[in-house]
């Protein structure tokens, strides 16, 4: 272990860099995996960041290191202040970017070039009408496919994100991979992650190992590349034998990347999170409003930071329900 009198830099030495703020707990969609069937209870208007808020709070902190930023819900493009926070956010030192379901970004795209924001992620587990429907409960497939398309002819850099769910779209593989023959788009797999109102458990956990078999069987090992890892990777990235895009897996299950971690979240009502598995969060909004100091607040807990996902290491850990059921659902988190 190491000290370092940076805010954010833990006790292992990791530095935070990377800022991923909510910008509210609200969805159009209704992803199984991201929100429990009924609903969840939302923050009152009163506790969210207000616009302003949200610069006040980034700027702290951008000037302690942080040079990226990205936009999270929810769905961060249902706020109808979103184009005001992206204006306010450009002018500050950081690249800044976006994760979305894709079914309002057509109302955004000028916004996206007036104020540099060029990286999109979007979230589409599917590549079929129906099970994207099944998924999401709500029929928008056709929507979020044809800006997704847009996006990529507009030269936005496009990562569609999936989570897996054995039995239900890891049959979707190649076809997410296909989809990568002809288009710049990187695809990334994500391993199917504990939240509270889920119903996570590992049977319906689709592993790096798992991912990389059905490709390597159907592709060739040998046409299966594996690409140099960016720093702070998340996702382990290849690239098939002449195709144009790429495709990730992010392995936070069977393979975490805990030791390279730079990420931070801030929450829509204000709270900071150091870890996506953690269930202890600190309150910033409240002291901020009071006038009160929170770089202190930002630095106790980024000090507190395990090694590893909150504390859970294993499997066996990680598979008993109140590690996660105290956390939030992954919609009021940010993803």
């Amino acid at each position: 272990m190491t000290t370092n009198n940076n805010i954010l830099t833990d006790s292992f030495g990791r530095t935070h860099s990377y800022l991923r703020i909510s910008l509210t707990e609200k969805c159009n969609l209704r992803c199984t995996y991201c929100m429990p069937e009924n609903g969840v209870p939302l923050s009152p208007k009163s506790e969210l960041m207000t616009t302003d808020e949200i610069f006040e709070i980034a700027s702290i902190f951008v000037k302690h290191g942080v040079t990226k930023i990205r936009l999270t819900g929810g769905e961060p493009l249902v706020r109808k202040d979103f184009s005001s926070i992206l204006k306010q956010l450009s002018t500050l030192n950081t690249t800044l970017s976006i994760t979305t379901n894709a079914v309002l970004v057509d109302r955004f795209i000028n916004d996206f070039k007036t104020y540099g924001l060029n990286d999109i992620n979007v979230s589409l587990d599917s590549l079929n009408a129906d099970k994207f429907t099944y998924i999401t409960r709500r029929n928008q497939f056709k929507k979020a496919y044809n800006n997704i398309i847009r996006l990529l002819e507009e030269g936005f850099r496009v990562k569609l994100n999936v989570v897996l769910l054995k039995d239900f779209n890891d049959d979707e593989i190649i076809d997410f991979i296909n989809f990568t023959k002809h288009l710049n788009i990187s695809v990334r797999f994500i391993e199917f992650m504990p939240f509270d109102g889920n119903n996570w458990n590992k049977d319906k956990l689709v592993t790096q190992a798992e991912i990389l078999q059905k490709v390597e069987t159907y592709f060739g090992y040998q046409n299966t590349i594996p690409l140099k890892n960016e720093k702070n990777f998340t996702a382990r990235n290849y690239q098939i034998q002449g195709f144009k895009g790429n495709f990730g897996i992010i392995s936070s299950v069977s393979n975490p990347f805990c030791d390279s971690c730079n990420r931070i979240r801030l929450t829509a009502n204000g709270n900071i999170k150091n870890c996506l598995f953690s269930n202890t969060e600190t309150a910033l909004l409240q002291p901020y409003r009071a006038g009160k100091n929170i770089e202190p607040l930002i630095g106790n807990l980024i000090k507190k930071k395990h090694a590893v996902r909150a504390g859970m290491k294993d499997f066996e850990t990680l598979n008993k329900p109140e590690f996660h059921t105290n956390n939030r659902s992954m919609i009021t988190i940010g993803g």
